[in-house]
């Protein structure tokens, strides 16, 4: 990687490291001795609107509905799973990337369509067959 470029995103789309803020933070929960000692979290934050992803990319991501982007349009994303800090800012990269890959992806327009004749007869077959079924389930008159 070129000396700046902290994330390449795909060929074209490569990230600055003025782009992402990495904070160092304690992790939560157990870890005996050293969770209160070492800051081995991390806190990465990524702002949509200053970055210099392609307008393309800025739309995707502000239309996502992702808890993890905040309404003022920054991307937040905290890494604890791993004991060490190098691999935590490498998870929290890598999600970062997987997040804007995904919603750069374009989705298969769905047409709609409509069941088979076949189809049809086997659902109301079986709804036949499971009515019968619970028929059967009712109070037996024993006057007969």
């Amino acid at each position: 990687m070129d000396r700046g470029i902290v994330l390449q995103i795909s060929n074209n789309v490569t990230l600055a490291d003025w782009e992402i803020d990495i904070e160092q933070v304690r992790a939560q929960g157990p870890g005996g001795q050293n969770v209160n000692k070492v800051a081995s979290a991390v806190h990465l934050r990524f702002d949509i609107h200053r970055s210099t992803l392609p307008p393309f990319y800025k739309e995707r991501l502000l239309a996502l509905s992702d808890q993890r982007i905040t309404r003022d349009g920054v991307i937040i994303i905290k890494a604890q799973k791993n004991r060490t800090l190098e691999l935590n800012k490498a998870d929290a990269l890598s999600r970062l990337k997987a997040l804007i890959k995904s919603a750069a992806a374009v989705q298969k327009k769905r047409r709609p369509t409509r069941p088979s004749r076949n189809a049809k007869r086997k659902r109301l077959d079986n709804k036949t067959r499971k009515g019968k079924t619970k028929a059967l389930r009712g109070k037996v008159n024993l006057s007969q």
